[in-house]
């Protein structure tokens, strides 16, 4: 008991004092502590200075705008908050719609479909990747695969191919569908 009675009266008044510098820790002085200004290093900056300026978004000035509907920043046309340009993005969407998704990551760039059998031809099966290599609306800015299966079975699907032309003419309504996207966009400023 002793024991006991020894470590409460060392532990509570322990515990009493880290409660009070804890809850010093949040008092604001008005003191003006001099820093090191981590944008420029060697120059000397005041507390005061760093409250006058304060830091941007981790996003930018505009925040995190996925699909340019905000509007506030309309001096970068190709979106502020993916690293692809978000016309070509939102055309490969609207071209790939009557597909279902399997993945798509705005920030990388890449839309992959899963297979899709059009209701002519059940027998073959279609998948795509679409990969959008970066933030200016140019004819090499999208890159589209093809994939094509059939079928001599249930759950029995061969590799077959797919003649060049099909990528090609995605990648062309895709830029097409683009450029309707920006004149739009234009358009409504």
């Amino acid at each position: 008991m002793a024991v006991m009675d020894l470590c409460r009266a060392i532990i509570r008044p322990l515990s009493g004092l880290a409660l009070l510098l804890a809850a010093g820790c949040g008092l604001e002085s008005e003191a003006d502590f001099p820093n090191e200004d981590r944008r420029q290093p060697g120059r000397i900056v005041y507390d005061s200075e760093l409250k006058a300026k304060p830091d941007k978004s981790v996003f930018g000035d505009s925040g995190l705008d996925l699909f340019n509907l905000g509007g506030s920043n309309k001096k970068n046309q190709s979106g502020s908050g993916i690293a692809v340009n978000s016309y070509l993005w939102r055309a490969s969407l609207d071209t790939i719609a009557f597909m279902p998704l399997s993945s798509a990551d705005p920030f990388g760039g890449v839309i992959i479909t899963d297979w899709y059998s059009p209701p002519e031809t059940p027998a073959e099966r279609y998948k795509m990747s679409v990969y959008i290599l970066g933030r200016q609306l140019r004819a090499d800015g999208v890159k589209v695969a093809v994939f094509r299966q059939e079928t001599k079975g249930p759950n029995d699907w061969h590799s077959k191919s797919v003649s060049k032309d099909t990528a090609t003419n995605l990648e062309n309504k895709i830029l097409s569908r683009a450029r309707q996207l920006r004149l739009a966009s234009e358009q409504s400023r």
